[in-house]
């Protein structure tokens, strides 16, 4: 069963913003269904929170890999307007992806980019158009400082471990351009994904970026499109 960004994204509004938090916190809520979904790896879902603090990263990176093939997995996160804002956001210039997963964005951007994506593990196919891929964690790239005219990161944030230290390499490998895109989801200790930040307000959003230059933010469908002009910055 594959649900589209903008199914997920209602149901979640609902589940979220509709039932008491007494009610939407529970476990039962959320394991059934998990176990309907993801069958003998609903575990990996319903106890990740209590687990990823303490996890390395080759930990980390195991979790992804043993969900990888989950069929409810899209071929991308983004809903069609999220998708459609990121690629009018992009400077003229090269591209560092941050958390590619499939590959699909990175290959979309690569139709008028020099694209460079990385993940924890590898995308599950070769990648098309050029686009080069290393195998990376997000909070310590292997890249020199501004190497890229544009670093984007969508539905990435939320899973990381140490979000101060994410935002710190998306801003030391960005040159000109940031284009950042999490969902818009209250937190709750059970989710149908592997989600450990939380991002319900725009203020949410723009303390853990504190932006330093021009910049806008929009709900797009259920996500939020932050979008950072550097330049403005060096003008300033």
């Amino acid at each position: 069963m594959k649900l589209r960004r903008e199914a997920t994204a209602r149901i979640r509004r609902w589940m979220d913003d509709l039932l008491p938090p007494v009610v939407r916190d529970s476990r039962w809520l959320v394991a059934i269904p998990s176990r309907v979904l993801f069958g003998r790896r609903a575990n990996v879902f319903l106890d990740f929170k209590d687990r990823a603090p303490t996890m390395t990263a080759d930990e980390l990176a195991e979790t992804y890999r043993a969900i990888q093939d989950i069929e409810l997995q899209r071929e991308t996160d983004l809903n069609d307007a999220s998708l459609a804002r990121v690629l009018e956001s992009l400077a003229p210039g090269s591209v560092l992806e941050i958390g590619c997963g499939s590959g699909h964005l990175a290959e979309r951007m690569a139709e008028a980019h020099e694209v460079t994506a990385c993940d924890l593990t590898p995308p599950p196919r070769p990648l098309r158009g050029g686009v080069r891929f290393v195998q990376a964690n997000f909070e310590s790239l292997p890249v020199e400082d501004s190497s890229y005219d544009n670093v984007v990161s969508t539905h990435t944030l939320e899973h990381v471990q140490d979000l101060a230290a994410a935002v710190r390499e998306v801003r030391r490998t960005a040159r000109r351009r940031l284009v950042i895109v999490v969902p818009k989801q209250r937190p709750y200790r059970h989710t149908f994904d592997l989600h450990l930040h939380f991002f319900p307000y725009a203020h949410s959003v723009l303390l853990a970026l504190r932006p330093q230059g021009a910049y806008t933010l929009d709900e797009v469908g259920g996500d939020w499109v932050y979008v950072e002009d550097l330049e403005s910055r060096r003008r300033s």
